[in-house]
């Protein structure tokens, strides 16, 4: 366990000041002076150097916080961003190459990310860290930087997007042989949990503790849940985050996923966010909702001032009835991510859209004229979360830049 927090220090004058409010932040600081108050505040040992890969998993570096805080320089081979979620590799051919020198790539920590990893023993932290060429150009294809790229476009033209992922993930008995069907675990009960109890208090109470815990650990490293509800699937639960920037969400998603594995762990069971893991059971999704800010009025630009849509609205709509079959591999990236996408299975599989309507790939729910919103109901819980991100604020910018019609 860490030890104790000194709420207070000497000054120089023989008395107490307080201590400064950013070591208080449970999440992120603006510069490296910064950074070492807050270490030596929390007493960090150890640090994690994570970056999403395109599959969404943490790759990086771990180091003890002192060569942490020396501006030490990071690098992780540019082959780390082409492996698979099982950990391999593609074969060459069919229009993809490895780079013949395999050169490294830098590490670039954004120092607003830094935060505890709440589940070690060890005091540790983490910060999620951006890559760059050696010249200091960004790398084009890792996943935060795609997501940026999109947002500059977004901002080019005087716009700001607000997003609210929603998370579907089962929790399942331990299985380490793949060979093996997933199983729903049993709960506080002692009873294997079945299927049926969507929005079932009762059948969130079954893991009280887990969820105790997820909360304990997201509330220790500063991630917003807004609601917590039991899906319809055996042991399936759905978190909803709130609202924000694309780029703070992702990257709440980004650790939320490591979270949630990881206080299951905790209680000898897993998590896991494949799109279809049990037969015959819901599949899992991360829908997205999206609406967009004109950055000058602060007003939502698919809300006229008499409250009604605007071409702006229509036209977002059509790009992403346009665009998204296109991009589909973003959001559902693996075969298992098809079984989810079938008929009577409570998912998509066309491209309308329509008013608080749920089989449509693109809902718009009921609310007031200013939060009026877009929902991708496409996306699967496998889906990278900044890939994701990106593809469905892009299609939407390209529907409002051409007007493509809804």
């Amino acid at each position: 366990m860490p030890p104790a927090k000194k709420e207070v220090r000497p000054s120089s004058r023989g008395g107490r000041i307080r201590t400064p409010a950013f070591v208080k932040n449970q999440r992120g600081v603006k510069n490296w002076k910064e950074v070492s108050a807050w270490l030596e505040w929390r007493g960090i040992e150890d640090i994690e150097c994570i970056t999403p890969d395109q599959a969404g998993v943490a790759r990086g570096k771990m180091m003890p916080s002192k060569k942490f805080t020396s501006n030490t320089s990071l690098a992780l081979p540019s082959a780390v961003f082409m492996t698979t979620i099982s950990g391999g590799y593609p074969e060459d051919g069919n229009g993809f190459h490895y780079p013949e020198d395999d050169g490294d790539l830098k590490l670039m920590p954004d120092l607003s990310t830094l935060t505890v990893v709440p589940w070690e023993e060890d005091p540790t932290a983490a910060v999620i860290c951006d890559l760059v060429h050696q010249d200091g150009r960004s790398v084009e294809f890792t996943p935060r930087n795609v997501l940026k790229r999109v947002l500059a476009a977004y901002d080019k033209r005087g716009l700001k997007p607000v997003v609210a992922p929603e998370i579907e993930f089962y929790l399942v008995r331990k299985n380490p042989d793949p060979d093996y069907p997933l199983t729903p675990p049993v709960g506080r009960s002692g009873r294997a949990i079945g299927g049926g109890a969507g929005y079932s208090i009762a059948g969130v109470n079954e893991f009280d503790e887990l969820i105790d815990d997820i909360y304990h650990f997201s509330e220790s490293q500063g991630l917003e849940i807004d609601t917590l509800i039991h899906e319809e699937g055996a042991g399936q639960l759905e978190i909803n985050l709130r609202h924000g920037d694309p780029i703070e969400l992702a990257d709440q998603v980004f650790m939320f996923k490591r979270t949630i594995r990881e206080a299951a762990l905790k209680h000898d069971i897993y998590a896991t966010f494949m799109a279809k893991p049990i037969q015959g059971q819901p599949g899992s999704a991360m829908h997205i909702h999206q609406s967009i800010i004109d950055k000058k009025t602060g007003r939502n630009v698919f809300s006229a001032e008499d409250g009604s849509e605007t071409e702006a609205f229509f036209h977002f709509i059509g790009g992403m009835q346009k665009h998204v079959p296109n991009a589909l591999v973003m959001f559902a990236p693996y075969v298992n991510s098809y079984r989810r996408l079938t008929q009577s299975a409570s998912a998509p599989v066309n491209n309308k859209w329509g008013y608080d309507n749920r089989t449509t790939a693109f809902r718009v729910p009921r609310s007031d004229p200013a939060a009026r919103r877009v929902e991708n109901r496409i996306p699967s819980s496998d889906a990278n979360p900044y890939l994701a991100l990106a593809a469905s604020l892009a299609c939407g910018l390209i529907g409002m830049t051409n007007k493509i019609k809804a």
